[in-house]
């Protein structure tokens, strides 16, 4: 550490760094993926705008550093002004690394999105494969043909992941059934937490993590049992905190809160998220 940094670390000046910061450009989802970590499988809707957005990212980007933000939902190709969001991410974080993560199936509503990437040569577009079946690879087909469309004409950064393979449940049951996990060992959970450090930009102020972010949409949408009060009270990080509460924020890894997810891995096969629970039950009947 330089002269200058010791100076500015014990002034409270220095910012501190955050691995990942993520955006919900929209709630809603066209796929139902079940134990989904941000509620998307709910059927949540709305959207941020892009004025908003600004807002919330004008509160932080002069206090916090970013290696990488992230543009996603949701479904974030739900947004019709999807690509604006890459120039409003590299305004406020220049030097961040940017990645949109989509499922692919409405990228073809976005046309100008591949030269905005293109553009930027720290952006790429990561497309989640969330089924191994042949109905949803035939789903798929015309989304790899855009994408390497894109390729060949734009040279976009793209990544295919399959995210199936290492699916997790984050919470048992589904709407008013939806309860928390009761390990009682909130280190454990984070260790093995998937996006722990992937926290979340949500209405002006700085959560943890998305289930915490999202829980109350949850709340406002379902009777969710009283054993999510404790994890339905936690407040995130607010514009107006002080430098000493800014930096405990950014170092802080397990507390409480964490004690809603599991304490070890539950892996489990990912039904087909094209079909609805009520729609999966009715194929299973017949």
């Amino acid at each position: 550490m330089t002269i200058l940094s010791r100076v500015r670390s014990l002034l409270g000046g220095e910012r501190p760094v955050f691995r990942r910061l993520e955006l919900h450009v929209a709630h809603g989802c066209n796929l139902s993926c079940e134990s989904c970590s941000h509620f998307s499988n709910h059927a949540h809707s709305g959207t941020v705008s892009l004025d908003e957005a600004d807002r919330w990212m004008g509160l932080w980007s002069r206090r916090v550093s970013v290696k990488r933000f992230t543009l996603l939902g949701g479904e974030p190709s739900i947004h019709p002004q999807l690509p604006g969001f890459v120039g409003l991410v590299r305004r406020h974080w220049p030097r961040a690394s940017m990645e949109i993560v989509s499922n692919g199936f409405f990228l073809h509503r976005h046309p100008t999105l591949p030269a905005i990437l293109a553009a930027d040569p720290d952006a790429r577009l990561i497309v989640s494969v969330h089924h191994d079946s042949e109905e949803y690879r035939e789903r798929l087909k015309p989304v790899f043909d855009l994408l390497e469309a894109w390729r060949r004409d734009h040279k976009v950064l793209i990544e295919l992941r399959p995210s199936d393979k290492n699916w997790t449940r984050r919470y048992e049951g589904f709407g008013n059934a939806m309860a928390p996990f009761e390990d009682g060992d909130p280190r454990s959970s984070w260790e093995i937490c998937p996006a722990r450090h992937c926290k979340q930009l949500y209405d002006g102020q700085i959560w943890k993590c998305a289930p915490l972010a999202y829980l109350p949409m949850q709340k406002g949408k379902y009777r969710l049992s009283e054993k999510w009060d404790p994890y339905l009270a936690y407040r995130p990080l607010d514009p107006g905190c002080s430098n000493a509460e800014l930096q405990a924020f950014a170092a802080l890894e397990d507390e409480a809160a964490c004690g809603m997810c599991p304490a070890k891995q539950r892996f489990f096969e990912l039904p087909n998220p094209l079909r609805r629970p009520k729609d999966r039950a009715s194929a299973a009947v017949a």
